[in-house]
């Protein structure tokens, strides 16, 4: 894809009605004390900033949040890690063990709806914060933590990062290239397991604020890496649990699905899915050889799938005729879906993202992500200031929650 400027996200949100920052929030008035770090939790905590609630994030002294201190940096010298996972939050320094600052966070604790953390287990119970003890001490509050194999279980104890978890989730073993053509297991190109298990989180939280509107009570809950990265392996499972077999690395195809592949051109890959006999008797006919839809090692999805190799011989004999983003649009236009194979540095500038604000310019100039949930009466727009600087809040903090000075 030729290199192009950026788009002006700014004039595209206030062009857009459905992005209307002026708009209430769902989780408006819901107080969350956010004392989570690195990028699992935090992402968790950025979604209720999205969703309106007011988040405090909480940062160990004397440098904050580990993620302050990786790269890469922005311009004036901040880390767009720390970034992308902390905008729309407060900040404010404190020291667990200092009795002072322990004592003014529970005054904070004492005045949340949620709180959320991701330290290893018992790290809470060690500073006097277990998860459960909170919740009988206050019995409305939702204590979310986040850690890489849950809060019990032989494991629970082990350290954990996203590759960790990658890797004995199962992530890893199907993804990449075959084992018989060289492959070996590959992590997936983002912090997956990091990213799904904040998403879990804020689905766990917003659950319980739910049912806590019903029912009065707080909770805890409990989110493990592993299991909401396990909970991903769909296709996997069909292998293992349906049918006692063991899942191998097959590289960009689909499992039981053909075609549902990349497919090389000219210049660059596309991809093409195919889920039913009547998508592929269109892209027969769109590939000039409608033939091909009642060919006996071909007409079904079954013998597709068995003899994958010829119609993807097949496939590319036709597709190396031209560029990817003329046959994109050819086969998009026949109704198969079909998509380019784009660098994420060209997907952030498509028309569709941009109309869609999933990237939006802060008041500062820096570009941040966009909130993905899209309500119809809600504000859709999501959090409307940067990330904070390092204990940026502390002193509008401790005013309100009842103490003067640091």
């Amino acid at each position: 894809m030729t290199e192009q400027q950026d788009p002006d996200y700014k004039k595209a949100a206030q062009e857009n009605p459905r992005l209307d920052p002026s708009k209430p929030y769902p989780l408006e008035g819901v107080l969350v004390v956010d004392l989570t770090r690195v990028l699992s939790g935090p992402t968790c905590t950025r979604m209720l900033a999205d969703a309106g609630a007011r988040v405090i994030h909480v940062e160990r002294p004397p440098k904050g949040d580990d993620t302050r201190s990786m790269g890469p940096y922005v311009a004036d010298g901040s880390s767009d890690y720390f970034r992308i996972a902390n905008v729309g939050k407060e900040s404010i320094a404190l020291d667990f063990r200092n009795p002072d600052d322990h004592a003014f966070l529970m005054k904070m604790i004492a005045k949340a709806d949620v709180v959320v953390e991701n330290f290893r287990p018992g790290v809470m119970a060690k500073n006097g914060l277990d998860p459960e003890d909170l919740v009988k001490k206050f019995p409305r509050l939702i204590v979310c933590s986040i850690s890489g194999f849950g809060q019990w279980g032989p494991m629970s104890q082990e350290a954990a990062y996203d590759t960790v978890i990658q890797a004995w989730s199962g992530l890893m073993d199907l993804t990449g290239l075959p084992a018989d053509e060289g492959g070996l297991p590959t992590r997936v190109g983002t912090s997956i397991s990091d990213i799904v298990a904040g998403i879990h989180g804020y689905a766990g939280i917003v659950t319980a604020l739910y049912a806590r509107e019903k029912t009065g009570k707080g909770t805890t809950v409990d989110i493990s890496m592993l299991d909401t990265s396990f909970s991903l392996m769909a296709q996997g499972l069909m292998s293992s649990l349906g049918l006692g077999q063991r899942p191998k690395r097959i590289g960009n195809r689909h499992p039981y699905m053909y075609p549902f592949d990349t497919f090389m051109c000219a210049d660059e890959m596309v991809a093409i899915c195919c889920g039913n006999d009547r998508l592929w008797g269109l892209l027969s006919a769109c590939l000039g050889h409608p033939e091909w839809a009642k060919d006996p090692d071909m007409a079904t999805n079954d013998l597709r799938e068995k003899n994958w190799k010829k119609v993807k011989s097949l496939m590319e004999g036709v597709l190396s005729s031209g560029p990817a983003e003329e046959w994109q649009r050819k086969i998009s236009e026949a109704g198969v879906p079909c998509g380019l194979c784009l660098n994420v540095d060209d997907t952030r500038r498509m028309p569709q993202i941009v109309s869609r604000g999933m990237v939006k310019e802060m008041p500062d100039g820096q570009l941040v992500l966009g909130d993905p949930f899209k309500y119809g009466t809600w504000n859709s727009y999501g959090a409307k200031k940067d990330a904070p600087s390092y204990d940026e809040n502390s002193k509008e903090i401790r005013e309100e929650f009842g103490a003067s000075g640091k």
